[in-house]
């Protein structure tokens, strides 16, 4: 059996409610000071997405105008990542650039919606009124009009990435799962080169409601998740990262930002007590190994009652200094594990971590150099992750 190869991060797109850009996120996050929108979707805490000039990363106005805005977001920080590792436009890499992405099912319009729920108790026969309004403004296509691999037909599109592409639906695990393909494939000599990563929307009132429903939907004010799990205080993102084996980017003159050393996904028997605990604590010593120097642990936790409380458990037992990413930027769901992996990325590239936020009582300070962060991202309601990343010198 061949021997694993290493797998370079080299280029990195990253967009959230702190900025855009890794020079941006590291000035915020060395400010401490999330942004946090708790009134335009009263009683729910949203943080929303900065200022972003599409046109910079999707120049044709008809383009942007056919996208989602999780489409949109996306598309931008796919352009980001390409520019960070210096392929954009280049024809001859981007042709053999794989593509892997964790995606929603779409968003509803909430316009339509609202119309048919006011007018359909005015209907003498309202599943004939459903009928018509499925014909025209619902479409019978609805679902198949907005799938998820939109995203990856945009990123193609516009940017010109048509290696292989793969998208993967589900939550938080499914952006573990586009990393971990992806690494799979390099770190096994089948993929040379690959852009990995996903996009959420949370300025959404249809996704807040199915987390209102769920009794999952986090209300203002604002406060840490790990220190107060008591609701999901959604972010909008856009993470992507051009994960590439080091002969491949040696050949045309790319230094590593970091190495991605290891992703691994599970999915415990939540029914159980104690599993949670028993899985992430399991999947963080393999990720350890034999030595804790220089190493911290950066959570993309939910921020959801059960999950994040059983997670915070293992991070304090860890004895590692921890970072929770959601308080920095919210929690984008399926981008979630590619944003944590970002800014993760960010960190042993600088080789130091951002000071502790005020008022979570996991995070302590940490004034030794940073080599090795372990990204944990345990899911809403199903699903546990993490990653190892190494600094490169």
């Amino acid at each position: 059996m061949s021997k694993r190869r290493d797998v370079w991060i080299t280029g990195i797109g990253l967009v959230s409610s702190l900025g855009e850009g890794l020079e941006a996120h590291w000035a915020a996050l060395n400010q401490g000071q999330p942004v946090v929108d708790e009134t335009g979707f009263s009683p729910y805490v949203v943080h929303p997405l900065a200022k972003i000039n599409f046109d910079s990363q999707i120049p044709k106005k008809g383009d942007q105008r056919q996208m989602e805005p999780w489409q949109r977001i996306g598309t931008y920080a796919a352009g980001l990542a390409l520019d960070s590792a210096g392929i954009k436009g280049d024809k001859e890499i981007l042709g053999a650039t794989d593509m892997v992405v964790a995606a929603g099912g779409g968003e509803r319009d909430q316009t339509v919606d609202g119309a048919i729920l006011t007018e359909i108790e005015k209907q003498p026969k309202p599943d004939v009124f459903l009928n018509e309004q499925l014909q025209s403004n619902l479409r019978p296509t609805l679902f198949l009009a907005q799938l998820s691999n939109l995203l990856a037909g945009n990123i193609s599109i516009v940017h010109g990435v048509t290696g292989s592409s793969r998208t993967f639906m589900g939550e938080e695990s499914s952006g573990t799962d586009a990393v971990r393909i992806g690494f799979s494939r390099i770190a096994a000599g089948t993929s040379e080169i690959a852009l990995v990563g996903g996009a959420y929307n949370a300025e959404r009132r249809d996704m807040l409601l199915l987390y209102a429903l769920k009794h999952l939907a986090k209300a203002a004010p604002w406060s840490p998740v790990l220190r107060d799990a008591n609701g999901v205080p959604t972010g909008s993102a856009g993470a992507f990262l051009v994960l590439e084996s080091p002969e491949h980017a040696r050949a045309r003159g790319a230094k590593p930002i970091a190495k991605l050393s290891g992703i691994w996904s599970e999915r415990a028997r939540r029914g159980e007590d104690g599993a949670i605990e028993a899985t992430l604590a399991t999947m963080i010593a393999g990720a350890l190994g034999d030595t804790t120097d220089g190493t911290a642990i950066l959570s993309a936790a939910s921020g959801a009652p059960q999950p994040t409380k059983a997670e915070a458990v293992v991070l304090e037992r860890s004895g590692l200094p921890v970072r929770s990413v959601t308080d920095r930027v919210g929690h984008g769901l399926e981008a979630q594990m590619p944003v944590a992996l970002a800014i993760a990325a960010l960190s042993v590239s600088e080789g130091r971590l951002f000071p502790p936020l005020a008022g979570e009582t996991l995070e302590k300070p940490f004034d030794g150099p940073l080599k090795r962060a372990i990204v944990t991202g345990v899911g809403h309601w199903r699903g546990e992750g993490v990653a190892l990343v190494e600094r490169i010198d």
